[in-house]
């Protein structure tokens, strides 16, 4: 195979890939949560809207380049654009601090499962070693196997937070990262872009 003649380009693999999310509404108020009763650019996004544009941005790595394009409908006689920019920044933002903060709960929640469950676990293994092995009987056993599985029925909580429950967190909070910065055109839906 020849080398490439330097006016070809050879696709770069490690390039990022750019995506669009599109969203039309007929209006500026069909995005925001019309119960909220902040400014526009404070204001939660309506949980419709939320829920699509999460969705969309969760088909893609995280890694890669996602614009958000707004078709509206019917145009307000203020350009909406800086409006609608700072709304879904601030509300991602708004997100992304929340789901931070979800993490920290859940390592903490961890750590006193974890000082909980290994303490009981080693109570009852030392019951079973010290106070049952030399026991012989049914009962005996039954005790001793008893203790067993709930010392480590003790671990599987944290065992569960530490091993899984943290992905799907960090997760959702790149996600509401990069929506938090992501690049927004807002266009007329006349306008094709």
């Amino acid at each position: 195979m020849s080398p490439p003649l330097p006016s070809q380009k050879t696709p770069d693999k490690n390039a990022s890939r750019s995506h669009s999310v599109e969203l039309n509404l007929r209006e500026v108020h069909q995005l925001f949560n019309s119960m909220d009763p902040s400014p526009f650019n404070e204001r939660d996004l309506d949980d419709d809207a939320e829920e699509f544009i999460v969705s969309w941005a969760q088909e893609y790595p995280t890694d890669e380049e996602l614009t958000l394009r707004i078709h509206l409908e019917r145009w307000p006689p203020e350009n909406p654009s800086v409006t609608i920019l700072e709304g879904i920044h601030n509300h991602f933002a708004s997100r992304a601090r929340l789901n931070r903060l979800e993490f920290k709960r859940l390592m903490k929640q961890g750590q006193f499962s974890l000082l909980v469950g290994l303490p009981f676990l080693v109570v009852c293994l030392l019951i079973t070693r010290t106070l049952l092995l030399r026991q012989g009987g049914a009962w005996a056993g039954v005790t001793r196997e008893s203790l067993t599985i709930a010392g480590w029925v003790a671990m599987w909580r944290p065992m569960q937070i530490y091993l899984y429950d943290w992905w799907p967190i960090r997760r959702r909070g790149a996600i509401y990262t990069k929506l938090s910065q992501i690049p927004i055109e807002v266009i007329p839906s006349s306008v094709t872009p």
